[in-house]
């Protein structure tokens, strides 16, 4: 019997195989893989707008001279084609880059479409390694394809009653896809059929509704069925239709507005036809028991006006009315791309304390920022109240004193972080739809006896969900504990833009954004919430450049707090992305804001020298000269623009910000700095640290300011004298000028005024004073002084990105073994993958591993000054 053709071509084949795994060259076998593929820095993402879209990978190997040389990226809206090579829209071939980031060129990509891609490498012999398909959808991708209305209830501003909508529809032939797209001025929860749709909170994020309103997109294929359905709608004010009072006038907004949405069901048929459900008149309206919300203050719940079965289809709904069209927000409707925030941690409470039949306080053991949820049953019509802090009064009472300061309420119906809930008489259950707030403890009150178990009241902490990418481990249980304060405080102010602190205020300071930027970036995926917040930034900036001190505003913030010691996160936010990242695309984009707001402080202050700022914000004991401090930052703003501008081959642009950089230096060094003492001002830590970390001493000089800041450390007993702008210096600058010892002393103080202090004193998260007792400015959940955060990977763990190769392309590795600590270890993945450091003291030496992710590597720089070139993969160090 002869073998069969097929038997014949298999056996060839296989050889074939066999003939390219021994080699070593063609395809790799096992040792290699393409992971974590990302577009537009998400996994999968749905529903996304950009024409261009950015391709990111990771490589995993056992080889440690991998290093990718060239790519291909395979793109099509049929997977097979994809798989096969077939077919490709990506039209540029074989790329010869060693950065494993690219976009998308190719045939326009078209509106409601599954694509699917794959990206092969070659490494320096010519291997290659193909990823498994992975894909993106596109959403709307312009304005002109949406089909639905905005509608509303009708209703004025003053309304307190949340509106419902909802409508029903049937279909009568199979299924086979169908995407919800929902646009909404205001906040919303969407309803298909009696199931919720997501595990979304607050969505859409904050913006500045009268110029950009983000859209959201969902696979509702399992939702959606044959016959009848009902789709619903929730709206809640959020920030749109700001009902409570405070000093920032959002009440005032010029976007006020009763809550309004428009929506999109594009269901696709087995048949290929496709059918849209679409917000319109057909729509009905009506209030139910959410009957108060106020994202700054809390909900108010009515039981007994649940409606039972509202979304469902068989839902009786001849007593509600007719919807009524208005007008969309903004001309400016784009697909929310980004980490949403969710319910990411649930927690138990740790005690429960009954003062009577009618008061209980319970505590969660932690400050978190999120809400609670109620579990409760009791006489019909009996008001509960909910009332959220961080701290309790000696009687055992919750106090919100520290956090009210700022609320300026018209009357007693909205209480600060006080949710109100009457009962309907059976089980309840309640947790706020839309707000959130910051407590530990949350004290129970009833105007009837209640019975209350620790089961009875749970907690979520809620934030922006963004990825955990980097640890930190110290001998030292109290820097563990700073650490992780810091980061419990950096979640917490984390909800689609960065904030101060999740209860008092939620704002966007400008000033604390950009203090907490590389620690967010160093333990947390962060780029999209940064790129959405910076889509903000362009939003607020007026044509001469000036931008609010807070983002996004109602109008408060252009007269006060503003300067470039705060608003400096229009050319820091961006420089860092594109050092953690690689990826240039929020800098390219923030560009032109960035010139205009450096050329009208240029214009304004023509010396070099500016009073424009807030100065060292919440300090110590010692006060720094505002011109000091906000003339470093501008100083800051006209180097990243140089640099940027060099970046993108603006050659002239380049020229002329250079100038001004030195321009501004040696206005600084002019003022400030005495060139035979090395004293800057006063001399105080502040004075000395801000000007050797942001790189204004001269070199010649260098040694000896950074002595005087040592030497003005231990005359402090080594403890902090700084505010906020000093925090982001101090430690650095000791660190990065031969004083790394006298750092560590300062971080690890554990009495008055230091990060331990307030740990061993109780606190979970960080503080915005360093004085617990103060009277004021006294938020138990602030991130403002969180740099302590960074400095632990960076001074400690020396994990540092190369400006020169950035994304951690080549990593720069400078730890400092600092006494006081027996071992350390740090870890952080970039885009190339994960980057550890870990050290531990053996007698008089010191053993040292590091690791050092593919398709990268890195340069280590010991104390001593001694630098070896390290390959990707890991190394050991006796030292």
């Amino acid at each position: 019997m002869y073998p069969r053709k097929s038997h014949i071509a298999f056996g060839f084949r296989f050889f074939v195989f066999l003939a390219v795994f021994f080699s070593g060259k063609g395809v790799y076998a096992q040792n290699t893989k393409l992971v974590n593929l990302r577009v537009e820095h998400l996994p999968a993402p749905l529903g996304i707008d950009q024409a261009h879209p950015r391709f990111t990978w990771q490589f995993e190997t056992t080889k440690s001279d991998f290093k990718q040389t060239a790519y291909e990226i395979y793109v099509n809206s049929d997977s097979l084609a994809t798989l096969k090579g077939d077919k490709n829209l990506y039209k540029k071939g074989r790329i010869s880059e060693d950065q494993p980031l690219t976009y998308y060129e190719g045939e326009n990509l078209q509106a409601f479409t599954k694509y699917y891609w794959k990206v092969k490498a070659w490494d320096e012999g010519g291997n290659t390694v193909e990823s498994t398909v992975s894909s993106f959808e596109t959403g709307m991708m312009t304005s002109s394809n949406w089909q639905g209305s905005w509608i509303s209830d009708g209703q004025d501003i003053t309304v307190k009653p949340a509106p419902y909508f909802r409508k029903t529809f049937s279909t009568s032939k199979p299924i086979k896809s169908a995407r919800a797209y929902i646009a909404v001025g205001g906040l919303y929860e969407l309803y298909i059929n009696g199931q919720r749709i997501g595990n979304h909170r607050l969505d859409p994020a904050y913006t500045r509704f009268d110029r950009r309103n983000l859209y959201v997109s969902y696979d509702v294929t399992k939702q959606v069925r044959e016959g009848g359905n009902a789709v619903g709608v929730l709206l809640g004010n959020g920030w749109y239709n700001h009902q409570s009072t405070a000093v920032w006038f959002f009440d005032k907004a010029p976007w006020r507005a009763r809550p309004t949405f428009c929506m999109d069901l594009r269901i696709t048929y087995a048949d290929g036809s496709v059918e849209t459900i679409v917000s319109d008149k057909t729509w009905k309206t009506n209030t139910g028991p959410l009957i108060f919300n106020s994202i700054y203050t809390a909900e108010h719940y009515d039981a007994r006006l649940a409606q039972k079965g509202w979304d469902q289809a068989d839902f009786n709904d001849s007593t509600w009315k007719e919807v009524f069209y208005r007008a969309a927000p903004s001309q400016h409707i784009v697909s929310q791309a980004m980490h949403p925030i969710r319910n990411v941690t649930p927690l138990k409470a740790k005690s429960l304390h009954q003062v009577n039949d009618t008061t209980y306080v319970f505590d969660f053991g932690t400050n978190i920022s999120g809400v609670t949820s109620l579990q409760i049953q009791g006489e019909a019509g009996t008001v509960v109240r909910l009332k959220h802090g961080e701290r309790i009064y000696d009687n055992g009472h919750v106090d919100i004193s520290n956090i009210d300061q700022h609320y300026r309420p018209t009357d007693d119906k909205d209480p600060f972080q006080t949710d109100i809930v009457i009962l309907s008489g059976g089980e309840d259950h309640f947790m706020p739809a839309f707000n959130y707030k910051g407590f530990q403890y949350v004290e129970v009150t009833s105007s009837r006896p209640v019975n209350l178990v620790e089961e009875s009241l749970s907690a979520y902490f809620m934030h922006s969900d963004v990825p955990q990418i980097g640890t930190i481990h110290a001998s030292n249980p109290v820097i563990n504990k700073i650490w992780e304060a810091t980061n419990r405080s950096y979640l917490s102010n984390l909800f689609g833009y960065p904030t101060d602190c999740p209860q008092r205020e939620k704002n966007g300071w400008t000033g604390d954004a950009h203090i907490a930027v590389e620690t967010g970036l160093y333990s947390f995926d962060a780029i999209t919430i940064y790129e959405k917040w910076l889509a903000d930034h362009r939003d607020e900036q007026q044509a001469n450049g000036v931008l609010p001190s807070i983002i996004p505003t109602g109008g408060w913030g252009y007269e006060w707090g503003n300067g470039p010691d705060w608003t400096s996160t229009i050319a820091l936010i961006p420089w860092n992305i594109y050092l953690f990242y690689g990826d240039s695309k929020l800098l390219k984009d923030s560009y032109g804001g960035i010139k205009r707001y450096v050329d009208h402080i240029d214009a304004t202050y023509p010396s070099g020298l500016t009073t424009w700022g807030l100065g060292d914000w919440v300090p110590v004991k010692s006060k720094s000269p505002v011109e000091l401090s906000s003339s470093i930052y501008y100083y800051v703003d006209a180097t990243i623009l140089a640099k940027a501008a060099k970046l993108f081959g603006k050659e002239e642009d380049a020229k002329r910000y250079e100038q001004l950089c030195l321009k501004i230096k040696d206005a600084i060094n002019t003022k400030y700095l005495n060139k035979e003492t090395g004293i800057y001002g006063q001399g105080v830590q502040t004075e000395l640290s801000m000007p050797l970390f942001w790189d204004i001493v001269p070199e010649t000089l260098r040694e000896k300011v950074a002595k005087n800041l040592a030497d003005r450390v231990a005359a402090d007993h080594y403890h902090l004298d700084v505010g906020l702008l000093g925090t982001k210096a101090i430690l650095n600058a000791l660190s990065e000028n031969g004083y790394a010892d006298v750092a560590y002393k300062v971080a690890a103080q554990e009495d008055y005024p230091s990060w331990g202090w307030w740990i061993k004193n109780g606190a979970t998260t960080l503080y915005e004073n360093w004085n617990i007792q103060s009277a004021h400015d006294i938020s138990l959940n602030h991130i403002m002084f969180g740099e302590i955060g960074a400095w632990l990977y960076k001074g400690l763990g020396g994990i540092k990105p190369d400006p020169e190769k950035p994304g951690f392309k080549h990593v720069l590795i400078e730890p400092h073994f600092v006494e006081g600590l027996e071992n350390f270890e740090a870890s952080h993945i970039g885009p190339h993958g994960k980057i550890t450091t870990r050290w531990e003291r053996k007698g008089k030496h010191i053993k040292l591993w590091l690791t050092i992710p593919p398709n990268s590597d890195g340069t280590l720089t010991l104390p001593s000054g001694e630098k070896r070139t390290l390959a990707a993969g890991s190394h050991e160090f006796d030292i």
